[in-house]
């Protein structure tokens, strides 16, 4: 069964950190939050570039703990094409959320190949040296099932024993300031496959939270934001969803929506620790579940 705590008698919260690997400055901005303790877990991207910087980084420190970041859109598989060929035409992802969910949903996707890719990246990451606590998708695709059924058959082979509950609560909505109507409106279509999410978790045996927070805030996770939402939290288990980095030439050369902020959301995370303190929430790992 797995670790939902829904009557938790605590506030428990897990402050992750997505793209770790992408930059060498996102890696370290992930490594500096984490030894101050404001992130306390981070999920590795297999193919990124900056990927052996991180692993040398890893093995110095034991802080945060670290998940892997699958990807099935916008970047590079780890297998060669004639092996994932619905999932990586011409070797490559598609380029678009859009396209991807069009195209599973029209089932163009082979499951089988989506476990594969989702094996290997999970393999790469533990091969390096890493205990890998979880995983979580990039964009959030393992909310749909055509992709978390092949990813908890790959978290089963590889041992993982966590995924994240990518599903925001309406508490934490509300209490995000500035999150667009369309914004809101595409975490309320997302929010109807909820429950066949548990439904599959529960039956696979893995671990995971109450849900969410941070994900309608995505780009917008200021100081002000991060306070508002630490207020709001209820007793349970959650995940804050954050992004930090540097935004460097490095990061410049990347195609991603996420530059800016992830400085601004770096400089809200290390407001952090007197935050949760003074709101009586524990912060904890994925490991920890």
């Amino acid at each position: 069964m797995p670790t939902r705590c829904y009557t938790y008698p605590v506030k428990r919260l897990i402050v992750n950190a997505d793209d770790l690997g992408l930059t060498p400055g996102v890696n370290r901005i992930v490594f500096r939050l984490g030894e101050a303790g404001a992130v306390t877990s981070a999920t590795l991207m297999a193919s990124s570039l900056a990927f052996e910087d991180a692993i040398g980084l890893i093995r110095h420190r034991s802080t945060p703990a670290v998940g892997c970041h699958l990807i099935f859109v916008d970047g590079t598989p780890i297998l060669p094409s004639p092996e994932i060929p619905s999932l990586a035409p011409g070797g490559l992802f598609r380029s678009t959320l859009g396209s991807f969910v069009s195209d599973l949903l029209r089932n163009r996707i082979v499951e089988a190949e989506i476990e594969a890719e989702a094996t290997a990246q999970i393999r790469k990451v533990q091969q390096a040296g890493v205990k890998v606590t979880h995983i979580d998708t990039h964009k959030h695709t393992h909310m749909f099932p055509g992709v978390l059924r092949p990813v908890l058959r790959a978290a089963l082979a590889c041992g993982v024993k966590a995924i994240r509950n990518p599903y925001e609560p309406q508490w934490s909505i509300r209490a995000t300031p500035h999150s667009t109507i369309t914004r809101r409106a595409q975490v309320a279509v997302l929010n109807t496959q909820k429950g066949t999410f548990y439904r599959l978790v529960r039956e696979a045996g893995l671990s995971t939270t109450d849900g969410a927070i941070g994900v309608v805030a995505t780009g917008t996770l200021d100081r002000p934001a991060l306070h508002s939402l630490l207020q709001a939290i209820p007793d349970g288990t959650w995940e804050l969803v954050c992004h930090p980095g540097l935004d460097d030439q490095a990061l410049r050369n990347i195609q991603t929506r996420l530059r800016n902020s992830r400085e601004i959301e770096a400089d809200a995370l290390a407001a952090l620790i007197p935050a949760t303190a003074s709101q009586g929430i524990n912060l904890i790992h994925f490991g920890s579940l």
